[in-house]
């Protein structure tokens, strides 16, 4: 087992990934507890506990996400001695996190951390997404599911009272400037070149509308989990999240979503035998 090389913009949970015999990324249990400042690793276990609870209600196997192994320390002197751990996907990581002491400020940010890779893991072990060879098919795939998530987060906005197509477009600028660091769908326009009336998602590529699909699941699993009501409480978490999404975007070394290049629209695409994204007719669910 060993630990990868950090670079100075990974997260803290990127810094302590480890890697098996098999190249595949996992993270110890202790050290994940050192990270999210527990000061006993006793103290940890009944959220491991939990988290395995989670993978069970989930329909998931515990087996597959958390692997009780031994480990080597040492206690000076050149002496080593073992010591019980847990092995941990990033799966398992992801539940860990979403059942930590959500008043620290590092669980915060291990639940954007994972919940972003756990997503992107979930994308990339898609049968339909495995088989796309180019950019414009995972562009295509993304765009759709988009569409998909943008339906969701507009009906968990109006649960928690963003009801008028006027304060929806308000709360959609609010997750823009998170993720845009301050620009809104008008700035983005300008930044891009776009057009007034051309959809800003129409002319993302794949990396961007990832970005934008974490944005907008993730937004509506916190209205939902934490019952959010009210437009300006709304508006915050959205903003919040995509601020979130773009420090994992900067720690992890990527491109902000603001200076991507800019890709014809999507809607010039499609295959023979393919339906081309047709134009929504609900501007508010499409999102802009």
């Amino acid at each position: 087992m060993k630990e990868k090389p950090s670079t100075p913009h990974q997260t803290v949970f990127e810094q302590i990934k480890r890697q098996d015999e098999n190249g595949n990324d996992f993270w110890s249990a202790r050290d994940m507890a050192k990270v999210l400042e527990y000061s006993e690793f006793r103290h940890f276990k009944p959220v491991i506990e939990r988290a395995k609870e989670a993978c069970i209600n989930s329909g998931n196997q515990v087996a597959d996400h958390f692997e009780d192994i031994l480990d080597m320390v040492s206690i000076g002197s050149g002496a080593e001695r073992q010591i019980e751990d847990v092995k941990l996907s990033r799966y398992a990581c992801y539940l860990i996190v979403q059942n930590a002491d959500p008043a620290k400020e590092v669980v915060a940010l291990g639940q954007t951390y994972f919940a972003i890779q756990t997503r992107l893991q979930e994308i990339r072990q898609m049968e339909a997404y495995n088989q796309l060879a180019t950019e414009n098919e995972k562009r295509l795939f993304l765009r759709n599911e988009m569409k998909k998530h943008n339906t969701q987060l507009a009906d968990a906005a109006k649960d928690a009272g963003v009801i008028e197509p006027y304060d929806y477009a308000i709360f959609q600028n609010h997750g823009y400037m998170g993720l845009y660091g301050g620009l809104d769908a008008k700035g983005i326009h300008r930044r891009k070149g776009l057009k007034a009336k051309e959809n800003i998602l129409d002319h993302m590529g794949s990396t961007e509308l990832a970005a934008n699909l974490f944005r907008a699941t993730q937004t509506e699993e916190k209205l939902r989990r934490e019952q959010i009501k009210g437009k300006t409480k709304a508006n915050q978490a959205h903003y919040e999240v995509g601020k979130k999404v773009r420090k994992t975007i900067e720690e992890i070394g990527g491109t902000m979503p603001e200076n991507l290049p800019v890709a014809d629209s999507i809607r010039k695409l499609g295959k023979p035998g393919e339906e081309k994204p047709v134009k929504s007719k609900n501007k508010k669910k499409d999102g802009n």
